[in-house]
């Protein structure tokens, strides 16, 4: 399938697309400083919420496997308006939210929105790069993933602390930059010629082509490991730091989740210096290094440790992510691009739920301490093995197009 970069408004170029995709990741995570308030409302236990932040990534899996490909074949754009409808929806279920049925269907809304996100946004930020701008395209994707979800909770903080009606006004003010992102998604050219309608919408299931199996399984556990420290601190940190801590000021704790996200965002940023064969192993460690100050927060009571710990994991998993996320996406086909990173994304998201639901289950009997030490025992263990694989099996640093008129993720050297 070609690359037909100068059909439509040409002055519209990546940036716009990488900020439709911040808005609309930033829509997942907007719940987050506010499950304390909807926990004393409907009156459920901290299981119950680590389910409803779940029930998220369950939505993302299911885009992932059954459509993470359909923005190859009926291109970026009605994809992207779709995504962007299911986030306006997923935000009105949160406004007139009238018991936890409305909050789990509301993020299952959100989780096919960040579902179709994670592919046709990425590869349509990739795609509308021009020639020399591949390396700026590449990390505007990660960090628009990345900096669209640290907003969510900092935006979502801020007005709940201060301004009125806490559990309306953050959906509000979404839905009006959703309508601001629906408007440029329709004025941005689009990149899959000729997009058709496919006769059947099969599932994709995690067939990869094979170029890209070699390195797709330790980027992806990688992505796992990273993506679960993200879990846990978009799903538990504000129970911790409100039930533990005793910081019960809503704007504190979307501060302390942005910090995990901007220190990803700074991770994915080094990349480009260290490049990948180092970035991957070297992101591993940094993370088993947050994870550990993470822990010894939780053990002693920190809420200044719990910070240094959540930036300096965030740095491991960008550095990790961005790394893993070029590797796969440069070796993937053009033609297979959208899917495969899908792919990759389906695997990441396993680790932003699986384990989040584990430890809600771990603290009704260990208690949020406890279950928090456990978890972080846990990905450490996973984080160091895939970091002494990659050390071993590197990734190759090849900066080379794959095909022409088609921007590769990014050079493997900087993205």
């Amino acid at each position: 399938m070609t690359i037909d970069r100068h059909n439509g408004n040409q002055r519209l170029g990546y940036p716009v697309a990488a900020g439709v995709f911040a808005i609309g990741m930033a829509g997942t995570t907007l719940p987050t400083p506010l499950y304390g308030l909807y926990r004393e409302q409907l009156g459920f236990s901290e299981l119950m919420v680590t389910v409803v932040f779940a029930v998220y990534a369950i939505g993302v899996i299911t885009v992932l496997l059954f459509a993470g490909n359909f923005s190859d074949e009926v291109g970026r754009r009605p994809v992207l308006l779709c995504a962007l409808g299911l986030s306006a929806a997923s935000a009105l279920c949160f406004l007139f939210e009238g018991g936890l049925p409305m909050l789990l269907l509301g993020r299952v809304l959100s989780g096919f929105a960040a579902g179709l996100f994670s592919g046709a946004a990425t590869a349509a930020v990739l795609e509308l790069a021009k020639p020399g701008q591949e390396a700026h395209a590449g990390f505007a994707a990660t960090a628009a993933n990345m900096g669209g979800l640290g907003c969510g909770p900092l935006l979502s903080g801020l007005l709940a602390q201060y301004a009125p009606w806490p559990l309306t006004l953050p959906f509000l003010v979404h839905l009006g930059l959703l309508a601001l992102a629906a408007v440029a998604t329709w004025l941005l050219p689009e990149t899959v010629a000729p997009p058709h309608r496919p006769h059947t919408l099969r599932p994709q299931g995690l067939r990869l082509p094979p170029e890209v199996r070699g390195v797709f399984t330790p980027s992806a556990v990688a992505a796992f490991a990273g993506f679960a420290l993200l879990g846990l601190f978009t799903a538990v940190t504000p129970a911790f730091v409100g039930q533990t801590l005793g910081v019960h000021n809503l704007a504190v704790t979307g501060v302390i989740v942005f910090t995990v996200f901007l220190g990803s965002t700074v991770g994915q940023s080094l990349t480009g210096r260290i490049g990948v064969r180092a970035a991957l192993p070297g992101g591993c460690l940094i993370l088993v290094v947050g994870l550990s100050l993470v822990a010894t927060s939780l053990a002693i009571t920190s809420l200044p440790v719990l910070v240094i710990g959540a930036v300096c994991g965030g740095i491991g998993q960008g550095l990790a992510f961005r790394a893993g996320l070029t590797a796969v996406g440069h070796a993937a086909p053009p033609e297979h691009r959208g899917g495969t990173i899908s792919a990759f994304f389906l695997v990441a998201y396993l680790g932003i739920s699986l384990p989040v639901v584990g430890v809600g289950a771990l603290t009704m009997v260990l208690g949020l301490r406890g279950a928090g030490l456990t978890f972080a025992g846990c990905v450490i263990v996973l984080a160091v093995a895939v970091g002494l694989y990659v050390l071993r099996h590197p990734p190759t640093d090849d900066d080379r197009p794959r095909a022409a008129h088609t921007s590769p993720p990014a050079p493997l050297a900087g993205r």
